[in-house]
């Protein structure tokens, strides 16, 4: 299970969020029907033990201003964003307690804009229907709006991590990291503001990277990023500011991830175990990759 401030799960923003959905599922993900939040972004799940894949869209723009959290508010901010460009607009980390966990945050650095509680109704594999419980502590960053945050708290966990919707055809089970572009001038401020939260860093090529409860952050510059995931798109390089453009993930057969991905006819490349999805701007101009790591 993860702990409080491990990645749980960043929103990748899209304008269409039945044609991706539909194409994650042809590639063995097991995704949610699509819901809706009373704040008008729409949602499909991928969910794993203690972290989830989320999509997201726009269903009513009537609706981006209700529910504020003080002044943000949930929806104009993840509409905004997808108005200059599909990508990661909002991140999610893990929280045991949104409270205590937002308190922490702030101390190191973070700036709470205040707390969102919403449920979603669900039907459990023998039938039986109950009602999801969630606190958000939202954490915008008003330099870096790419990089807001917010802690996410399941105070009725059971509902969300159902052993039968954790399954995926293509054995993936878990998120395992993140990668932020940056370029060294902005790398030095990022790094304080994770350090904060997480600790000692670890240099590597082309900048920086933390351990979270829930996997890596990584903190790399452009170059370092192409040379390792593949070319960025465009409209992320346009964007011009820090952001998240990739994704981890664990994956327990190479088979069945394999097959799936070949069936889904997404391009990817391997190597030693490691699969990377080429074109992101098929997947919300955000790489997915995925690493060879059995399941303990």
């Amino acid at each position: 299970m993860n702990a409080s401030f491990g990645i749980d799960h960043p929103l990748v923003a899209v304008h269409d969020i039945v044609q991706l959905r539909e194409r994650l599922i042809a590639m063995g993900f097991n995704m949610t029907a699509i819901g809706k939040h009373p704040w008008g972004t729409s949602t499909s799940l991928a969910m794993f033990d203690g972290c989830l894949l989320e999509i997201m869209g726009i269903y009513d723009d009537t609706l981006i201003d209700e529910v504020p959290a003080g002044d943000f508010r949930f929806g104009r901010h993840v509409h905004a964003h997808l108005m200059q460009r599909e990508g990661v607009a909002l991140t999610a980390l893990h929280s045991t307690d949104s409270q205590v966990d937002a308190r922490q945050a702030q101390q190191a650095g973070f700036t709470p804009a205040g707390h969102l509680e919403f449920g979603r109704d669900v039907t459990l594999p023998d039938g039986q229907q109950d009602r999801t419980r969630t606190t958000l502590a939202l954490l915008p960053d008003s330099r870096w709006p790419r990089l807001s945050f917010f802690l996410c708290q399941q105070h009725r966990p059971e509902l969300i991590y159902v052993p039968q919707w954790l399954e995926h055809a293509n054995s993936v089970y878990g998120i395992c990291g993140v990668t932020i572009m940056a370029e060294p001038d902005s790398q030095e401020q990022l790094l304080e503001k994770f350090g904060a939260l997480y600790g000692d860093s670890l240099a590597v090529s082309g900048g920086f990277q933390l351990e979270t409860a829930n996997g890596s952050l990584k903190i790399l510059s452009r170059h370092s990023i192409e040379a390792d995931l593949g070319k960025i798109p465009a409209a992320v390089l346009a964007d011009n500011q820090p952001c998240i453009v990739g994704m981890d993930f664990r994956y327990a057969n190479p088979d069945a991830l394999n097959q799936h991905l070949l069936d889904s006819r997404m391009a990817f490349k391997e190597h030693s175990g490691t699969i990377t999805l080429q074109h992101p701007e098929k997947t919300g101009n955000t790489f997915l990759r995925f690493h060879h790591l059995p399941r303990q």
